[in-house]
């Protein structure tokens, strides 16, 4: 994998206050020493990496959530098949049925096949496209052309298998006609809904361009020169402050160094991450994805400029323009989809199923001790925002750690009698059923969300483990890969963190449905049998 063949590049200064290990995803939490510096009292403020102005003016923006065209342009697929099938089947049910007397299953298997049929024609015209979605002509005309075609190929079919006069040609006119209709109507929608989508910036795909000399303005220039394209080019970061680095790339402006891209795409949506440095300038392309590789983002090296030329199947292309896919972001599109479904519909019943435990556990917490039964604690989350994660109580109130400042051992005298059975036997996770049904920031499973003060010794985890932020490249779980495997519980060793990242980036590069369902399953079992860890 390239993201383990980056390791062996040679360390350099990472974008925080001070040098640290280099695959630091997000500016450090704190410094540990000016932290522990502070009287207990004062609340903790966290140091980011200072970004210029022009930086500053792009993350300010309010930027909207993304949608994906492909899951789109599935949903239209769907539509389509919907609504022709409901058409048809309508017109037989109040045409043909009260003529015939009887329900005959010949006439909706038809409308199927016409419906199917239909939305194969559309797909082989490629009107599935979200910039012909924005559209009229081209979109219109492909369409009745496909749709005409579907039922020329309808007619033929019943004429030489000799059913012809089994069909009401009534019928077949009216549901041609009024299928026509409502595909037009139904694109008449979806054109105003895209474009709206399209103000809001909902289809951009923001880009950052890596390198801002000559070669970086001509990238600019061919992208913007594209038509319909998605490509929102938020403005080049380069390291160079010599006369080859230019403030401006063909009216993008230069927003920082490498460095700061981290940070930036922290504070706002980044979808893309394009390198205009020629191939030729691998070791310091290689550095530079040391840094960047955490980054739920797409990262791709510009071929335009480029000499070597590779079999056309070897690029992705933006446009016209021809790129080499480096990192994929993980989970996207239909996968995405199917993720929230899975945590959203399991996640629900394990809610109903596990209400009479909870509320077992909240009794046996609100008597053992005072103090409010939940706990809630800042950990990260996706991309390294910062989530509020509620557990149980198992500490005595009045010695609560929300910052885990300090992690809890064995035998730990904060901890309650009724917390170390619950931490033994991770009923203290059960509320997080509720940031994952209902807040959405959890995934029932995923890489275990840290506390963000989290430490081994005196360093916090991001300094102890190279790539320890590309774990937050996915949304976080309550269970996870390394959980199941026995990595949980208290961190007081090198190998055990490493671990812990180590089983979280191959559940990353490996996920499915399935594998979730594996781990979700293995869970219960794991918890019995490798808690040796857990206080």
């Amino acid at each position: 994998m390239l993201a383990r063949a980056l390791k062996a590049v040679p360390r350099a200064v990472e974008w925080t206050w001070t040098p640290v290990e280099p695959l630091n995803a997000r500016s450090m939490l704190d410094a540990a020493t000016s932290a522990a510096a502070k009287p207990a009292d004062q609340p903790f403020v966290e140091r980011r990496r200072r970004l210029s102005p022009a930086a500053l003016e792009v993350v300010n923006q309010k930027v909207a959530r993304a949608y994906s065209p492909i899951v789109i342009a599935g949903f239209v697929r769907f539509a389509d098949f919907a609504l022709l099938s409901l058409v048809g089947i309508a017109l037989y049910v109040g045409y043909v049925m009260p003529l015939a007397g009887a329900f005959s299953w010949v006439y909706p298997a038809q409308v199927i096949a016409v419906a199917v049929a239909a939305v194969v024609c559309f797909q082989a015209a490629d009107i599935y496209q979200v910039q012909l979605f924005r559209g009229q002509l081209r979109q219109m005309t492909r369409m009745i052309s496909s749709w005409s075609f579907v039922f020329l190929l309808f007619i033929g079919i019943s004429f030489f298998a000799k059913f012809g006069n089994d069909v009401s040609r009534l019928w077949l006119a009216a549901f041609y006609f009024l299928g026509l209709a409502a595909l037009i109507a139904e694109r008449l929608v979806l054109r105003s809904l895209v474009r709206r989508w399209a103000r809001q910036g909902r289809l951009d795909r923001r880009t950052i361009i890596v390198g801002s000399d000559s070669n970086g303005e001509q990238l600019v220039e061919a992208l913007k020169a594209q038509e319909d394209t998605d490509i929102h080019v938020l403005g080049v970061f380069d390291d160079r402050n010599d006369s080859r680095a230019l403030d401006t790339c063909a009216g993008a402006r230069k927003l920082g160094k490498v460095d700061d891209i981290v940070e930036f795409a922290r504070r706002t949506r980044v979808d893309l991450v394009l390198f205009a440095l020629p191939i030729s300038a691998e070791t310091r392309i290689l550095e530079m994805l040391k840094k960047l590789w955490v980054l739920p983002v797409d990262i791709r090296l510009s071929a335009h400029t480029n000499k070597l030329r590779f079999r056309p199947r070897s690029y992705s292309y933006l446009g016209e323009v021809p790129t080499l896919d480096v990192f994929e972001a993980p989970i996207t599109d239909w996968d995405l989809v199917m993720k929230w479904l899975f945590d959203r519909v399991v996640g629900s019943l394990a809610l109903l199923a596990a209400l009479p435990v909870m509320g077992l556990v909240a009794l046996a917490v609100k008597l053992d001790s005072p103090g409010p039964v939940l706990f809630r604690q800042k950990r990260f989350g996706f991309n390294n925002e910062r989530i509020d994660v509620y557990k149980f109580r198992s500490m005595y109130h009045h010695q609560a750690d929300p910052t885990a400042a300090k992690v809890v051992t064995k035998n730990d005298p904060r901890v309650t009698r009724v917390g170390r059975f619950i931490r033994k036997t991770s009923l203290d996770e059960l509320p997080q059923l509720f940031n994952v049904v209902f807040a959405g920031n959890l995934s029932l499973v995923g890489p275990r969300p840290h506390a963000v003060q989290g430490k081994l010794q005196s360093r916090l985890f991001d300094e102890a483990v190279d790539g320890y932020f590309a774990r937050h490249r996915v949304k976080p779980g309550i269970t996870g890969w390394a959980q199941i495997n026995g990595w949980r519980g208290e961190i007081d060793n090198e190998e055990k963190i490493q671990k812990r990242v180590e089983f979280d980036l191959y559940y990353i590069e490996n996920w499915s449905v399935l594998f979730d369902l594996y781990i979700l399953l293995k869970t219960p079992i794991s918890l019995l049998t490798k808690n040796e860890n857990a206080y």
